[in-house]
């Protein structure tokens, strides 16, 4: 910020003999808090020796310097206009004199000097366009710092299934006893987790991608690809007392499936369901062979979901309930069955329990045409919402200072 926006003009006589018959001065020491954020906007302040810096809160705890005011240049003149509480906090950063100006008085100077009026209102223009600036790009900053932590969190969060499993391949090796036949099984459980874990890396980049990678499907076996499912997470499940049941087979069709994505739906419902059961419970499948898709019901012993909550269940972020997580892992649920083409919804059984049904086309023919049909755009993208977020909530409340 240049001074020649910050300084009240003091060329002419009239206006300084204003100055100093209407201001008081006051003293601070180095560090010393001339006002805080919160407080009642009393006054302007224009700096005769020293520097003063103005910061506020980005975030719950952190704390960013927005300007650094010297010799001549004022502040505090914002909220003496719109007589809102002070929205930045002023600190003398070494010893400093200001001129001291209450709000009447000010009232007073604009009344007796309309050039004084014109040269400050173009004044708080222009730094109200900087701050306005200088904040938005601080808020965007600190939202991307936080989207890391989070995406950090989610990736660690999402690994314990497959490092468990790993784990287990790995103590199944490792028994002196172990058959060739179990040897080969650990090896192959192994290869699986490292190639599902590289897989789940690449969905979160996907997620900060402006478009959706290449979809790639090939015709398998569905009935195998339930069994393995349920092979690799029943251990898992069954350290948290919880039992993985097959209400109905699965059927013994062919269909097209993304073989490395979509064993992360599968691992994310059943993982969500044991979070919700601490004290152990049941998740039972279902699978409905329809004419053109097969559908599979996800269903626990566990609390059930609140209607509130299950309008936002596959929003990005959403993490209603959860002490760890991001409210990634549905979110990215809900975009891989999308680029099967099927549908994912939620609901909450009577006394208790979740349902997650979602389909799968069974034809890639019908898969194909329903990609070709669809729409894309990047409206759930981290940074679009970061900025439609600070644009709707957080820049209305400006640095009233």
């Amino acid at each position: 910020m240049t001074p020649s926006t910050r300084r009240i003009p003091v060329s002419s006589s009239h206006v300084l003999d204003l100055l100093k018959r209407n201001a008081r001065k006051l003293s601070f020491r180095k560090g010393r808090v001339i006002f805080r954020e919160g407080e009642s906007s009393d006054a302007l302040y224009v700096i005769e020796q020293g520097i003063v810096e103005i910061s506020a809160l980005i975030g719950p705890r952190e704390r960013r310097v927005f300007a650094t005011f010297g010799v001549g240049d004022y502040f505090g003149e914002i909220a003496v206009i719109d007589s809102k509480p002070r929205s930045a906090t002023a600190i003398a950063k070494v010893d400093t004199v200001v001129s001291c100006i209450s709000r009447d008085k000010v009232w007073r100077m604009f009344a007796r000097s309309p050039r004084l009026l014109v040269t400050m209102m173009h004044g708080f223009s222009q730094r109200l366009r900087e701050f306005d600036h200088r904040y938005l790009q601080e808020l965007l900053q600190h939202e991307r710092l936080a989207l890391v932590g989070r995406f950090a969190q989610s990736i660690i969060h999402d690994f314990n299934s497959p490092l468990s499993n790993i784990g287990f391949a790995a103590d199944l090796v490792s028994e002196g006893d172990a058959t060739h036949k179990e040897k080969t099984m650990a090896n192959a459980i192994i290869r699986r987790q490292v190639d599902r874990m590289a897989g789940m890396i690449g969905e979160v980049l996907e997620f900060t991608r402006s478009s959706r990678r290449r979809v790639v499907l090939t015709m398998t076996s569905f009935d195998q690809f339930i069994e393995e499912m349920v092979a690799e997470l029943r251990p898992g499940a069954a350290r948290k007392s919880v039992a993985i049941e097959l209400k109905t087979s699965p059927p013994r069709i062919t269909i097209p499936l993304d073989r490395h994505r979509l064993p992360h739906v599968f691992s994310n419902l059943v993982r969500n369901a044991i979070d919700v059961m601490p004290r152990g419970g049941r998740i039972m499948l279902n699978f409905i062979l329809g004419e053109r898709e097969v559908i599979i019901r996800v269903e626990d012993t566990g609390p059930g979901v609140s209607p509130d909550v299950l309008a936002h269940l596959f929003d990005p972020f959403f993490t209603h309930g959860k002490s760890h997580g991001t409210g990634l892992g549905l979110s990215i649920c809900k975009r891989i069955v999308e680029d099967h083409k099927g549908w994912i919804s939620a609901s909450s059984k009577r006394g208790g329990g979740a349902i997650l049904t979602f389909s799968l086309p069974r034809s890639a023919e019908l898969a194909a045409s329903k990609r070709r049909k669809g729409s894309k755009n990047g409206s759930d993208l981290p940074e679009k919402r970061v900025k439609e977020s600070s644009r709707r909530g957080r820049l209305g409340s400006r640095l009233n200072i």
